[in-house]
């Protein structure tokens, strides 16, 4: 049994299938994948209905995911006398139009593909995202969130961050968190390129940050929390 890690794959199905392919994952193992499933890349909802197959696969949200399932949502509402007013208001198409412009695409055209039960069904998965995981593995403990601890405080309990925060957020590499050396942060977000240069998994002061910019010319990475074993695609 092992306990892998991804994130922002961005609609790469086809480097996720590969990294599954890679890494040999059997239903012993685990993968929490740290949000940004959807938007940008070709096959968003691809993944979405793959990994709803897969009961060991646990999925965090991502600010993306987040935004995606707001409007989805709507979008997806049975107009009637009652909403029609309101049903898309300026509010709402201010953020639909934020979303297309970020990449939302390639999510709004596969969804409307598919069928009302399997919409319902999508919606519903999506629903039941987590916002924070934590895990034992190798002696250690992760905690793993989509963006990290934005606005990080020192006695900070998790419960007091917000969605923007844990979202959104920048976290900031140089902090370390919890100050015990098997204590450490998972979070994508950032391209690691933007951390240190290159698209590959970034470790910093028990932080270890894995979005390695798959849909954006960058890899697809996956990191064995029992081992540290890292894979790129």
């Amino acid at each position: 049994m092992a306990t892998y890690v991804m994130s922002d794959l961005h609609g790469e199905y086809d480097k996720y299938c590969e990294m599954l392919k890679k890494i040999d994952l059997s239903p012993e193992d685990t993968l929490f994948i740290l949000g940004d499933v959807v938007d940008r890349g070709p096959k968003p909802v691809d993944i979405l209905l793959d990994m709803m197959k897969h009961p060991n696969i646990y999925p965090l949200m991502g600010n993306h995911d987040l935004l995606a399932l707001d409007i989805l949502k709507k979008l997806n509402t049975e107009i009637t006398e009652d909403n029609y007013a309101d049903h898309l208001d300026a509010d709402t198409m201010n953020e639909l139009l934020y979303w297309l412009r970020d990449g939302g695409q390639t999510t709004l055209a596969q969804f409307r593909q598919l069928t009302a039960e399997e919409k319902a069904d999508v919606l519903d998965y999506m629903e039941e995202f987590s916002i924070c995981e934590s895990v034992e593995a190798g002696g250690k403990t992760f905690v793993m969130v989509h963006a990290g601890l934005g606005n990080f405080r020192k006695g900070k309990k998790l419960r007091e961050y917000t969605l923007q925060e844990l979202l959104m957020d920048r976290h900031d590499p140089e902090v370390d968190c919890f100050g015990e050396d098997d204590i450490y942060v998972v979070a994508g977000h950032t391209p690691t390129i933007l951390l240190c240069g290159k698209p590959e998994i970034f470790h910093s002061h028990h932080n270890i940050f894995i979005d390695c910019g798959a849909c954006m010319g960058g890899r697809l990475a996956c990191l064995c929390l029992d081992t540290m074993n890292e894979y790129y695609i």
